[in-house]
């Protein structure tokens, strides 16, 4: 049975959703507010449990106070393995301010709160046999840079596949440095941009991108770019069109896409088929509002998959 080892963030979403997104100083009125699960972390184990045959492990950490509840009661209703998440003491979870306009793009600004502490230590207490060598480590950049670090070089160590979504790109340089351990890393072109200091706009820019990646340590990456699809780089470079589709709300289509990737790889798909079962299951995400509300099933997959 192939296993998904999703470590990452858990927050509640707070959304407002209006005519435009403001500029700086400008208030825009008109805005209907709504609140959803979210984190990266939790979007990507959230959509990696229901693409997934198999049951899925997250690792995070969450408050002692309601939000937290709430959080580990919509985990209990996936397909997920949860004993692993950590409840920190006198700490809230994490928040998530998200403003998002009538063509769906977003601004995003989070609180950590627990996330921020779940360290390296949490990881070298998980039991050996989370780390199959025969499935997929997979975390984002919303936990402490040294936590994910220990994650990915106790996964690669076990022999598992690890991908790493750089997700923010607060400090190029140290993300950077997590690169020897990443088999699949899978930036957007704004931080592909941020790890390669190279202008990202477009198919052929991200394609230099990802080769440059690779120049950097990671053996393979895969550069998202929203409508205009994504692109693989190994071997060989692979342009993937995205579906077209009417955009309502582009939040978690990012995470949508990891977790969809890790299980496709832990089903031993290639790297270009695994992009293009994930770049399907972004595109049913942008369709519906919020993250974890938004992320598709296997059988809507599949469904698309096989028009």
């Amino acid at each position: 049975m192939p296993a998904v080892l999703v470590l990452g963030s858990v927050n509640m979403d707070l959304f407002v959703r209006g005519p435009r997104l403001p500029a700086p100083g400008e208030t825009v009125l008109g805005g209907m507010f709504y609140q959803a699960h979210g984190g990266k972390g939790a979007n990507q184990a959230v959509a990696a449990a229901r693409a997934s045959r198999h049951r899925v492990t997250f690792v995070g950490a969450v408050g002692d106070d309601s939000l937290g509840d709430r959080a580990r009661g919509a985990f209990a209703k996936e397909n997920l393995n949860c004993d692993h998440l950590k409840t920190v003491p006198d700490t809230p979870t994490g928040v998530a301010l998200i403003l998002v306009d009538e063509a769906g793009e977003n601004l995003i600004s989070v609180a950590s709160g627990a996330n921020a502490d779940l360290s390296a230590a949490d990881v070298d207490k998980l039991p050996e046999d989370l780390f199959s060598g025969d499935g997929v480590f997979l975390a984002c950049l919303e936990s402490p840079l040294d936590t994910v670090a220990r994650g990915l070089r106790r996964a690669r160590q076990a022999g598992m596949q690890t991908v790493l979504n750089p997700a923010p790109v607060v400090d190029p340089e140290a993300c950077r440095a997590l690169l020897p351990d990443v088999d699949v890393l899978t930036p957007n072109a704004v931080e592909a941009a941020a790890l390669t200091e190279m202008l990202v706009d477009n198919p052929a820019s991200a394609i230099l991108a990802a080769k440059q990646i690779q120049q950097l340590g990671a053996r393979v990456a895969v550069v998202t770019l929203g409508a205009a699809g994504c692109v693989v780089v190994d071997d060989e470079a692979t342009v993937i069109p995205a579906l077209s589709v009417d955009a309502v709300d582009t939040t978690g289509a990012g995470d949508t896409f990891n977790g969809t990737l890790a299980v496709a790889l832990a089903e031993d798909r290639s790297l270009v088929d695994a992009a293009r079962w994930a770049a399907v299951a972004a595109s049913i995400s942008v369709t519906r509002r919020g993250a974890q509300p938004s992320l598709p099933t296997r059988a809507e997959i599949e469904a698309l998959w096989r028009e």
